[in-house]
């Protein structure tokens, strides 16, 4: 599976960020109120109006979402998937612990690996022959 596109030009995200997006992803479009009135359902929670209005816009200027008009309100919708951003998360974790570039380090944590990530690594690793392999058969024809 390939990374999606278009993917957010800025993949960090502070927790009340991620708390709009998870909102986003359940309802798959909202306006501000909406969002706002979801935060607010927690008794313990207090959160000004326009501090989601800042979130949502600083989320779609990093890529995450789209704002559309309909009528007199805004919607805003995720550009990606719950899924695709775990992925492009973790392969911008790989690819910064993978920029340590001291093979000690590697080692260090390789060797600190139970079994069940092991069997992970493993599954992991015939995912990305069998990938390879139908890359390399598409190639060809």
């Amino acid at each position: 599976m390939a990374l999606p596109e278009p993917r957010p030009r800025h993949l960090s995200l502070g927790p009340l960020e991620r708390e709009i997006l998870e909102i986003l992803w359940q309802l798959e479009s909202a306006t501000v109120k909406e969002i706002h009135d979801r935060i607010l359902a927690d008794p313990n929670r207090e959160l000004a109006y326009a501090s989601v209005t800042t979130v949502l816009n600083r989320l779609t200027g990093k890529g995450w979402l789209a704002c559309d008009r309909h009528g007199r309100a805004f919607h805003w919708r995720p550009l990606v998937s719950r899924e695709e951003a775990q992925m492009l998360q973790a392969h911008e974790h790989l690819h910064r612990f993978l920029s340590v570039s001291n093979p000690d380090v590697v080692a260090a944590f390789a060797d600190d690996l139970d079994v069940a990530s092991l069997e992970q690594l493993d599954a992991i690793t015939q995912r990305l022959k069998t990938a390879r392999q139908k890359r390399e058969g598409e190639s060809c024809t």
